[in-house]
């Protein structure tokens, strides 16, 4: 099996809607070119920032074949596959249109609160399952349940197809335990914007980001400038991007986003309810930012 490469910046991909709620496929287009032309590593597609959950399973099939199909191989992509149903999720992987991705990124069950061997033995029907390299998600604030660093490190040595961790417990220490105790080629990615210079700098292989979706260019050069020990040179890009990490999610993810995107002509600034977008307040605070940002550039 193949490894993919998941060192620097992947965007975890919005979904642009028209007003009518439809999908914006020359939306989508722009954006997929626009992150391509501006130095993202890799794309994730069919994750949280997506709205997944939101989307009928013939939306989710024609995404993942637009998305093929426009990329042409110009970059690694990988495909959100996870659920708190076990069965179904290893029925998607025996079934589901792969062609075309090169790694699968599963979310640690939600809502129903597994222990940590329902957990663990959730991956390890994946990893069974999966014909490509699985890529663990731990998500605590949207799951309701956090992946110890054990259960992580026993996953990482017990199947060589689980290949890295997305990590968005918020917690350093449960990260740098699994950075100090994992397999060698083992990589561990920030889930988080703000903490992924720290990260980093602790052994972190880079980020799956929602900045990005905005700002591929500046911050996978954040990114590459750490991963190549550039610290002081890094440390100022994510400081000019210390105000956005916050507004970005203070009225949920992806509606800061989806308005950062908007105000910068790309996207109409629709999302499918339950989410709404950010309130006005909101709005406002992101397009000073954003001003700010333009002006630094």
């Amino acid at each position: 099996m193949a490894r993919i490469n998941l060192s620097g910046m992947g965007v975890a991909l919005i979904t642009p809607f028209k007003e009518n709620e439809s999908i914006d496929y020359d939306a989508f287009a722009r954006l997929l070119d626009y992150q391509i032309q501006n130095g993202t590593d890799y794309l994730v597609v069919l994750g949280t920032t997506a709205e997944t959950p939101t989307l009928s399973e013939w939306e989710k099939d024609e995404i993942k074949r637009f998305v093929v199909e426009h990329t042409k191989g110009r970059i690694p992509l990988v495909l959100g596959v996870g659920g708190n149903n076990t069965r179904s999720v290893v029925e998607h992987l025996n079934m589901d249109y792969l062609n075309g991705f090169d790694a699968v990124l599963s979310v640690v069950p939600y809502y129903n609160k597994p222990s940590q061997e329902g957990i663990y033995q959730h991956y390890a029907a994946i990893a069974q399952a999966s014909p490509l390299p699985v890529i663990l998600y731990n998500v605590p604030g949207r799951t309701g349940v956090n992946m110890t660093a054990e259960t992580t490190l026993r996953l990482a040595h017990d199947f060589d197809n689980i290949i890295a961790i997305k990590e968005a417990s918020g917690n350093i220490t449960q990260m740098d335990d699994i950075i100090k105790n994992k397999p060698h080629d083992f990589m561990v990615i920030s889930g988080d914007d703000g903490v992924t210079f720290p990260l980093i700098t602790l052994g972190a292989m880079g980020v799956i980001s929602v900045i990005g979706n905005a700002f591929p260019k500046e911050f996978s050069r954040m990114v590459r400038l750490a991963l190549n020990g550039n610290y002081n040179q890094a440390l100022t890009i994510h400081h000019q991007f210390t105000e956005l990490f916050s507004l970005l999610f203070v009225d949920g993810n992806p509606a800061g986003v989806k308005c950062l995107l908007n105000l910068m002509g790309m996207i109409d600034n629709k999302l499918r309810l339950p989410l709404v977008p950010t309130r006005i307040t909101t709005y406002e605070k992101i397009q000073e930012v954003l001003e700010k940002l333009q002006n630094l550039q």
